[in-house]
């Protein structure tokens, strides 16, 4: 069994972690196509058929502004799976365009030198088993066998959302982390809303990043870092929790949506969807990383492939002045 050790100072993972600094996230799925932020495992299959999906562009895209890694949705909260997998039906080797999105995100990080982390949702609102929580914990091992087994290559990250719709026992976190550390011994691995009391279904106000206190208690347990999207620590961010009265150390990474701070995928709205300032994100850029945290940039590919030159834009405006643009 696989644990997270108490200490208080950062591990090899950890280390890692911060030392990332900077990276883009990719909504992309079946919301894409359907003009929707959620939803509820019911879209038709056929409905995802992008024209092209042109992940090359989107690492190079992360590389050029100086980011260090990128997160892609491997499958969000409505269960559909953005790779090759014989596991379920919602996936896209049943839909029109039958690309391996995850496969095509790691061919172009290996080409521009840049890490992978992959996004998943316990949370899924199509699944049949789900309601059975044994059932449904040996089919997220199977899909986290298959995401990081190595036929993607080294994944540096494991940010787990959705874990608000079962109380956190049933998850069996400490199941997941220890397989995910037993294929990827270096990817971080979290729960979102990571910080709160380990029997409470929902976070309380007072677990809000910003008001995070040294000795806190961890919910999702074991975490390497904290999650709560889209919110930002303080410039003095504690660094030690609490867990069955153990002391650890857990650095936090915080993410911006580009578009509004609120939209994660693309929609036909997205253009009139206002763009975050580019003196926004430098000043949570120098925040989080003076404070050993980390930070990525939510950056949406539309129903072609392709992502916002505008938004790319505006991330190369923030590279400049940051100076670690690499175009």
């Amino acid at each position: 069994m696989i644990t997270l050790m108490p200490s208080d100072k950062p591990n090899l993972c950890q280390r890692k972690l911060i030392e990332r600094k900077y990276g883009m996230f990719i909504h992309f799925g079946i919301n894409t196509f359907n003009d929707t932020e959620w939803s509820d495992g019911k879209l038709p299959v056929s409905s995802y058929n992008p024209q092209s999906v042109d992940a090359d562009s989107w690492v190079k895209n992360a590389y050029n502004a100086g980011m260090n890694y990128v997160i892609i949705i491997t499958k969000h909260h409505d269960g559909f799976c953005l790779w090759d997998t014989d596991t379920t039906d919602y996936c896209v080797n049943r839909s029109p365009n039958k690309t391996d999105v995850i496969a095509e995100v790691a061919k172009a990080c290996k080409k521009y030198d840049i890490k992978l982390g992959l996004y998943y949702s316990l949370w899924d609102r199509h699944e049949k088993c789900y309601k059975n929580d044994e059932q449904y914990v040996e089919y997220m091992c199977q899909h986290l066998k298959e995401l990081l087994g190595g036929k993607y290559g080294e994944i540096c990250e494991l940010w787990l959302d959705g874990g608000w719709d079962k109380r956190p026992k049933k998850w069996n976190i400490p199941k997941i982390y220890d397989l995910a550390h037993s294929l990827q011994p270096d990817c971080a691995t979290a729960v979102n809303l990571t910080i709160g009391y380990p029997r409470s279904k929902r976070p309380m106000k007072k677990f809000h990043p910003q008001n995070y206190r040294e000795g806190m208690p961890i919910r999702y347990f074991p975490s390497d870092f904290r999650l709560w999207d889209p919110n930002f620590t303080r410039a003095n961010d504690p660094k030690l929790y609490k867990y069955n009265g153990n002391t650890y150390y857990l650095p936090f990474e915080a993410t911006i949506c580009i578009r509004n701070m609120s939209n994660w995928f693309w929609d036909p709205k997205y253009k009139d969807d206002r763009l975050v300032d580019a003196d926004f994100i430098i000043d949570k850029y120098k925040l989080l990383t003076s404070a050993s945290n980390s930070l990525v940039v939510n950056a949406a590919p539309d129903i072609f492939g392709k992502q916002d030159p505008d938004d790319i834009q505006r991330l190369m405006l923030v590279a400049e002045k940051l100076g670690i643009a690499r175009k």
